[in-house]
């Protein structure tokens, strides 16, 4: 699709392109909604085969963040900026710094509608770049006023996600002994996997990236899966933490798990498949409620001033909201991410009619 008809598509409030012509790369910022508060979401730096789908991407993934906020109950509507380049440049590199200074301006002349942070190739270090030239930005290191990178908190509330998950799919949330598939093993997938193994599941770890999968593996006394084989895989639960999509039309008939709840966004290709893992008899922790770790860490120490213990118990609380996605789904006879949608929409709607 050409950007119009994107954009036209779209039930978002503002979109931003710019195009960054030292470095031949595209600049997209989409502020979904800001009836609970700035829109805030990371800044994902990456490749894409064409312009539209980076834009594509922006666009779906602010608007998962709005229900990533309201069913998180954070002061922050959701948005997302996405930096298209023909290569990522390298970390500490003179040009990957003027990039994200160049970005920064671009998040600055908002105002304050877009409050970026850390995503896809991106973390406190960039965050600490961009603070130069706006205050519009959460994830700095400790040391230039931020809370640092927010990926443990998000491993940790996914933990708490598949606890809940498992505990409704198999009456029990104890993980001794089930077999947990993760695919991706970056800042969260890992740490989610240590946790994991702590708590005695079976482990099945999946990267592009072999090398990183067989080390972790090594480390954890789990077993390797082939990338291109994680769909067909038998297991207790998938768990995605790579990139969106992954569960389609094409790919939920091959799925051989329970149950699903993973740290990646936009885990849906279309809603229509949430209904499709319904009548597959796959439970399905939605994403945007699995993985609000990350912002919830982001909001609570930047934003609101909690303490450790507050921001402890705000994570556990992830696997109850989780569990009241299932019992909403159950009553209304729908699937799980419908409920975890109405749930979203339901506080939004709450927010505007104040």
């Amino acid at each position: 699709m050409a950007f119009e008809e994107l954009i036209e598509a779209w039930d978002g409030e503002e979109v931003v392109v710019h195009r960054d012509a030292p470095t031949s790369s595209w600049m997209f910022i989409g502020v979904h909604s800001t009836v609970l508060g700035p829109a805030m979401g990371g800044a994902r730096l990456t490749s894409y085969g064409r312009p539209a789908d980076a834009l594509d991407d922006v666009l779906r993934l602010a608007e998962a963040m709005t229900w990533k906020q309201a069913a998180a109950d954070l002061p922050y509507g959701g948005g997302k900026a996405v930096i298209a380049v023909p290569e990522v440049p390298a970390h500490g590199s003179d040009g990957r710094r003027a990039l994200l200074l160049r970005y920064a301006d671009l998040v600055e002349s908002l105002g304050g509608t877009y409050v970026t942070a850390a995503d896809m190739n991106t973390g406190e270090a960039d965050m600490d770049a961009i603070g130069e030239r706006t205050s519009h930005v959460l994830g700095r290191s400790s040391t230039n006023g931020g809370s640092g990178d927010p990926g443990a908190a998000t491993a940790i509330g996914v933990f708490h996600g598949v606890r809940a998950t498992v505990s409704r799919a198999f009456g029990s949330d104890d993980l001794e002994g089930r077999s947990v598939l993760v695919q991706g093993l970056g800042s969260v997938g890992s740490r989610l996997a240590g946790h994991l193994h702590e708590a005695g599941a079976t482990l099945l770890l999946a990267d592009l990236e072999a090398e990183r999968a067989v080390t972790l593996a090594d480390e954890l006394g789990a077993k390797v899966v082939n990338a291109s084989d994680v769909i067909g895989t038998e297991c207790d639960v998938f768990s995605p933490c790579a990139t969106g999509k992954a569960l389609s039309e094409e790919t939920i008939p091959q799925l051989r798990c329970r149950a699903i709840a993973g740290a990646a966004n936009n885990q849906l290709a279309t809603p229509e498949d949430g209904d499709r893992l319904r009548a597959a008899g796959i439970l399905f922790a939605p994403d945007f409620v699995v993985n609000a770790g990350g912002v919830i860490h982001l909001a609570g120490y930047e934003t609101l001033g909690w303490d450790d213990a507050t921001m402890i118990r705000r994570l556990e609380a992830i696997g109850d909201t989780v569990l009241d996605v299932f019992d909403t789904a159950g009553r209304a006879g729908i699937s799980t991410a419908a409920a975890a949608d109405r749930m979203a929409r339901a506080r939004i709607s709450a927010a505007r009619g104040a």
